[in-house]
């Protein structure tokens, strides 16, 4: 074999690379920067790293804390060896492993998903109203605002006395429509959520809500 083959290493062959995003040639260089014993040069050495990690991954600069990830990969990528001053404080090996903290999951009650936030603010400002005529107009608005909610989610039909349990339960018993109540019907809701849908398809010039007489 010649003196001057040249040797081929194939990737099994060489070092980790922790993070591969960065390439080789960054791993390569904190490696060689946590053999540097003077600490003023290898703070020096960690720095122009920083720079050339930010420049090989622009798209981190519209991460929120961009430099304090930086520093924080360098110290991963060195596994927790290189000893330099950072402007940030030093992970811990433990932290990559602690476990995510758990997401808490919203407490509004699923089973009424479909009416969506909006019913549940109406719902809310009506319980605060007193008895009234005011207060049966706008119930009677939101028992026909949750029968076109559950129109549009369920099918063409939907039984009256459904919504009525509904409204209900979601007021805590607290609302009911007024005796005489007739619910508006299932064409004429889904008539105006589709007219709704179609002027929203040209420009919005402002919503006034007026009270029927």
């Amino acid at each position: 074999m010649s003196d001057h083959q040249i040797s081929l290493q194939y990737n099994t062959q060489r070092g980790k690379m922790v993070i591969p995003e960065y390439g080789r040639n960054v791993q390569n260089m904190i490696n060689f920067a946590c053999t540097i014993e003077d600490r003023e040069e290898r703070n020096k050495i960690a720095k122009a790293i920083i720079s050339v990690m930010g420049q090989l991954n622009p798209h981190l600069r519209d991460v929120t804390d961009y430099n304090h990830k930086l520093w924080a990969h360098l110290f991963i990528m060195s596994e927790f060896q290189l000893d330099v001053d950072s402007p940030y404080p030093k992970p811990s090996p433990e932290s990559l492993s602690e476990k995510p903290k758990q997401v808490e999951y919203p407490s509004n009650n699923i089973k009424f998903g479909h009416y969506g936030k909006t019913v549940e603010k109406l719902i809310e400002a009506a319980q605060k109203y007193e008895e009234g005529d005011e207060k049966s107009y706008l119930v009677g608005r939101i028992a026909n605002l949750m029968k076109r909610s559950n129109l549009q989610w369920n099918s063409d039909s939907v039984k009256d006395e459904t919504i009525l349990n509904d409204l209900k339960t979601m007021s805590q018993g607290t609302l009911k429509v007024k005796p005489d109540f007739i619910f508006e019907s299932a064409s004429d809701l889904l008539k105006k959520n589709t007219k709704r849908v179609f002027k929203g398809k040209h420009k919005n010039k402002g919503r006034h809500f007026k009270k029927r007489n």
